[in-house]
């Protein structure tokens, strides 16, 4: 759009034209020529009208004809052409990836809700379940043993800075041909069996590795039901698995095997996280990061221990049990057994309770003044209902504790201090 002064038609000279009929009366006159009708004059003054002759026009240059306008090459046209496609496209390309990112702005519709966006990892607060796993992870190892007709995989952790890893005993096999530990970083090294003890399912393994990174131990006597907990291990297979949960109960009395064969005895840490094959010697972990069991044992209703799986029912042994027990095995070469110094048998009457079949002399119980006959009912606040969970709860401390017995000795309730010893072997 161009202003009125300069508006021109192709082909027209001379000064400024608005339209034909304008032109016509400037010919004419430079001033009305029907002066005596006009409303606006004094009808008593004289009217005079001196005609001037209009002044001279300067010629202006005549507008070019484009018609004869020299045509640009071919080249410079597509040039032109395609630079403008290219800028387009860019200019394009960007609103659309501004319109996408913003949701755009067809409709107007936004899907979701405006909110704070989710920190990077490396912003996790160290306490969240995030930066626990951080922390703990590469700690964790997973282990797989080659031998015995097959090949065994579980998992560990780290337990010193010079190589020392805690795990199962059922993870390793009799007669292994070669144990690898896998960290989280993938390196393979091969793994050293230090000791093992089968009844208590713990077992100690070192590696040949630098710049090792070793668990924080908590304390498994100090855990409450309901504290949140974090289990990790390789189950089937997954390496660097994280599950979460709680513990669901305390000092729950395991003993599994075949009498007269190897019989492993723990009082539990209970936990509804997922745990499976392969997490069996993965750390149990509070809130804090702190190791408070060694995952082991799971309840499932398969009848077949391969198709077992969770259903929310896994059991670590305690870190207070396992710490003591890998200390051992690295101190002597094996590990004490925590006895009470008597024998118990089937379940009591009505009333509970595990009978005592005999005692030893001089031993703890018999120091304590338990007998033959007595029914032991409680140890520190447990019920005992049958001999393997008297065992359990007993193998729970280290020797020299002192625990606190309940038993029926007739019709009468007693109550017994007895100071838990090792055994002879």
């Amino acid at each position: 759009m161009t202003d009125g002064g300069n508006l021109r038609h192709p082909g027209e000279q001379g000064g400024t034209a608005f339209g034909s009929g304008w032109a016509g009366r400037q010919a004419a006159s430079p001033w009305w020529s029907d002066a005596q009708s006009d409303p606006w004059r004094d009808p008593t003054a004289p009217a005079t009208v001196v005609v001037r002759p209009p002044a001279a026009t300067p010629a202006l240059d005549p507008a070019p004809d484009p018609d004869a306008a020299p045509r640009r090459g071919i080249g410079l046209i597509l040039l032109i052409a395609v630079f403008s496609a290219l800028l387009a496209g860019s200019l394009g390309g960007a609103l659309g990836y501004a319109f996408a990112v913003r949701g755009g702005a067809g409709s107007g519709t936004v899907l979701g809700a405006s909110g704070t966006e989710a920190p990077a990892l490396a912003q996790r607060p160290p306490d969240s379940l995030a930066g626990v796993a951080k922390r703990v992870m590469p700690s964790v190892v997973t282990i797989r043993v080659v031998g015995g007709g097959g090949l065994s995989l579980g998992s560990g952790f780290v337990a010193s800075e010079d190589g020392f890893v805690i795990t199962n005993d059922h993870v390793l096999t009799d007669g292994a041909a070669s144990t690898t530990v896998t960290f989280d970083d993938g390196q393979s090294v091969s793994a050293r069996v230090v000791g093992r003890d089968p009844e208590s399912d713990i077992a100690v393994l070192r590696v040949s590795r630098t710049g090792l990174t070793p668990v924080e131990f908590g304390n498994s006597d100090a855990v409450a039901v309901g504290d949140p907990v974090l289990a990790f291990g390789s189950p089937l297979a997954l390496a660097n698995t994280v599950t979460s949960g709680i513990v669901s109960a305390l000092d729950r009395p395991l003993h599994e095997g075949t009498p007269g064969e190897q019989v492993r005895y723990y009082a539990a840490i209970q936990t509804d996280a997922a745990i499976n094959h392969g997490n069996s010697g993965g750390p149990l972990v509070d809130a804090a990061g702190r190791v408070i069991g060694v995952n082991s044992v799971i309840k499932s209703l398969a009848a077949q221990d391969e198709d077992a799986g969770n259903i929310g029912l896994a059991f670590a042994i305690p870190i207070n049990q396992a710490k003591r027990i890998a200390q051992e095995i690295i101190d002597r070469g094996s590990a004490r057994r925590t006895v009470i110094g008597a024998q118990v048998g089937g379940a009591g009457a009505a009333g509970g309770g595990v009978r005592v079949s005999s005692v030893e002399p001089n031993g703890p119980a018999a120091a304590a003044g338990l007998r033959v006959g007595d029914v032991i009912t409680k140890l520190d606040g447990h019920p005992v209902d049958e001999p393997g969970d008297l065992i359990a709860l007993i193998r729970k401390h280290a020797p020299g504790s002192v625990v606190t017995v309940e038993f029926r000795r007739g019709s009468e309730r007693q109550t017994a201090s007895v100071t838990l010893a090792a055994d002879a072997k």
